[in-house]
């Protein structure tokens, strides 16, 4: 305690310096635990996106494409469900429940999702958390819309409000959906899941707005009005996905078999769990990459820290020689110079983590606002450890180069003038 004591004062007279290194150490390991962070929790929150769910079915194409396109609302389909394959997939023996899911529209850049009254109940997210409405109910009519959470509060909905909605992604006037307007009739909790930044409406809706459109623009001269709609046969002719829940697990791949083989059309079923699994390790090369640059600047900052000590040894070779002439032992030399590697490198962990949780509680809501990702505000994790433990090891390595080198310097070295 006596060497961390002297090391400190030692620090105290050389405070600028010392400041400047804290300060350079603070920063890499907020950045590096920040970047391990949201790693983490981006993890954590693909993950519980979905569950509950067994078997994911859309058209023939790769697992990642359907999962994106059908959980993520990311990208298109390859190609769509007829609504007889459909039927029969749903009312295979070995299947409990059924949601269709049908996609392609949007409103104002945020995805349509038409789906039925099962999708409310039969969802689930975050080991088997359910939706629940903040305000009002689950659409009742064919022209009400439910909206996420995110929907809502960007675009500023409230319950009763009109909305158009787009053909396709892009919201341009020529694909407009404006002859038949829906009401906001719910607004759904926040969830921290795609569902937040979608609006979803009845599967029959889907084809009411569609019912004088072909070929993705309607037909000219073949007006429609909501009342004609809503005379109109509005069984789907084809839906984008769907999600299956089974009887038993044991059965999970028998179905997966009886979809992927279906005669009829080319058809996939995936399991959820498996496919983001295969999508994480696709994006595990960049973030082994990011965490990698982070680490890299943590190194950054230790050669400052190595830099400073150095280039502060030569000046101090008079104190140093003093504190040998006081009975101070090579070995005090030593402890002293990695005391203050210790205290600069414990100081700036102490402060990087401070820093960090003031940033994550000032961007947090704005991340899970924009982006659907909620960054805890928890207590370090295990791989947090970890890596402020190896941001202390670096340091006692680094400090250890300039301990060595005052540990070499002789009384005499230490009294003498170079010329």
């Amino acid at each position: 305690m006596a060497i961390l004591s002297l090391a400190w004062k030692s620090l105290r007279n050389r405070r600028f310096t010392a400041a400047l290194t804290v300060a350079s150490i603070a920063l890499s390991v907020a950045l590096l635990v920040g970047v391990e962070r949201i790693r983490h929790q981006a993890k954590a929150s693909f993950t519980n996106t979905i569950s509950g769910t067994d078997l994911i079915v859309g058209a023939r194409s790769g697992p990642i494409q359907l999962l994106l396109y059908s959980v993520f609302h990311l990208g298109s389909a390859t190609n769509n469900i007829s609504w007889e394959s459909w039927r029969e997939i749903a009312g295979h023996p070995k299947v409990a429940w059924a949601v269709p899911l049908s996609l392609g529209d949007s409103h104002r850049g945020y995805p349509v999702l038409g789906t039925t009254l099962d999708y409310f109940t039969r969802f689930r997210y975050a080991r088997d958390r359910g939706l629940e409405l903040a305000q009002g109910q689950v659409f009742g009519d064919l022209f009400d819309a439910v909206l996420g959470a995110e929907v809502a509060q960007a675009l500023g909905y409230r319950l009763g409000d009109p909305i158009v909605l787009a053909h396709g992604a892009g919201d341009v006037s020529f694909a407009r959906h404006e002859d038949k307007p829906f009401r906001v009739v719910g607004i759904l909790a926040r969830t921290g899941t795609p569902v937040d930044r979608t609006v979803l409406v009845g599967l029959e809706a889907i084809e009411a707005i569609h019912a004088n459109w072909q070929g993705g623009a309607p037909v000219s001269g073949r007006g429609l009005s909501p009342e004609q709609a809503r005379a109109l046969d509005l069984t789907p002719r084809a839906i984008t996905a769907g999600l299956l829940g089974l009887k038993s697990r044991i059965a999970t791949f028998q179905v997966q078999r009886f979809v992927n083989d279906y005669a009829q059309e080319p058809l996939l079923a995936i399991l959820p769990a498996v496919a983001l699994g295969e999508f994480w390790k696709l994006i595990g090369v960049a973030e082994a990459a990011l965490l990698m640059v982070s680490g890299c600047v943590v190194v950054v900052g230790l050669a400052g820290m190595l830099a400073a000590l150095l280039s502060g040894l030569n000046e101090r070779r008079r104190e140093m020689a003093i504190l040998r002439s006081v009975g101070a032992r090579p070995l005090h030399v030593f402890a002293l110079i990695m005391g203050e590697a210790f205290v600069l490198t414990l100081i700036g962990v102490a402060l990087g983590l401070a820093l960090l949780y003031l940033l994550l509680a000032v961007v947090q809501p704005l991340v899970e606002s924009r982006f659907g990702l909620f960054l805890a505000l928890g207590s370090p994790s295990t791989s947090e450890l970890r890596l402020l433990a190896a941001v202390a090891l670096g340091g006692a390595v680094i400090g250890s180069i300039p301990a060595y080198r005052a540990y070499r310097l002789s009384l005499a070295d230490g009294l003498s003038i170079r010329i």
